[in-house]
């Protein structure tokens, strides 16, 4: 019970200092603001403050999505496609999540696209995702290992995915991102299935 306690309250903690420098962020600037001023807002120390984000750019990077969207992908019906099931399984993410961390998504992706600083650590972010999704689709199929083919679907599933949220935040998120996304795997397999929706 301690332990279940002690995970909820950094949790918490990350989320509070995450919520807090994207405020920031918007009002001063992603370069303008400092660590200490973070911490400060967060009501926390800057010690603190790089326990939990050893640097001041995964303040903006970090989510916590990309595991349950791994564990969605794992729990799909066998008899679907890996496309398939990486399209249901971002679509159910994605309906978990929006409705809370919306906001946080988008002000998060237009820093990650606008700013300098993030723009080179955004392809990082991206290849661990790749990796993920490509490791989930292994899992499922009970390979030890994702094999080429397995890595170029996920390579292929993130470009997609990656066009929609880009255009999704240059519209200022007035689009269901849900559906922008499921529209952009769809693209993705009519490229092999011909009439696919």
């Amino acid at each position: 019970m301690n332990g279940d306690w002690r995970t909820a309250k950094k949790a918490q903690t990350r989320r509070s200092i995450q919520d807090h420098a994207l405020r920031l962020f918007l009002a001063k600037g992603y370069e303008e603001t400092t660590v200490e001023e973070i911490a400060t807002a967060a009501g926390v120390s800057h010690m603190t403050f790089f326990r939990y984000f050893p640097r001041k750019e995964e303040v903006v990077e970090y989510d916590e999505y990309d595991p349950i969207m791994a564990d969605f992908i794992v729990s799909r019906p066998p008899g679907e496609s890996p496309l398939e099931a990486v399209r249901a399984a971002m679509r159910a993410g994605l309906e978990q999540i929006l409705p809370t961390d919306r906001e946080s998504i988008l002000i998060r992706t237009n820093l990650l696209l606008s700013t300098p600083a993030l723009q080179a650590r955004n392809w990082i972010a991206q290849e661990a995702t790749r990796d993920l999704i490509a490791g989930a689709l292994s899992r499922r199929a009970g390979a030890p290992a994702p094999d080429l083919a397995t890595s170029v679907q996920a390579a292929a599933i993130v470009a997609a995915s990656g066009v929609a949220i880009t255009a999704w935040a240059a519209e200022g998120g007035t689009r269901d991102l849900t559906t922008a996304v499921d529209d952009a795997l769809a693209a993705l397999a009519a490229i092999t299935t011909p009439g696919a929706p």
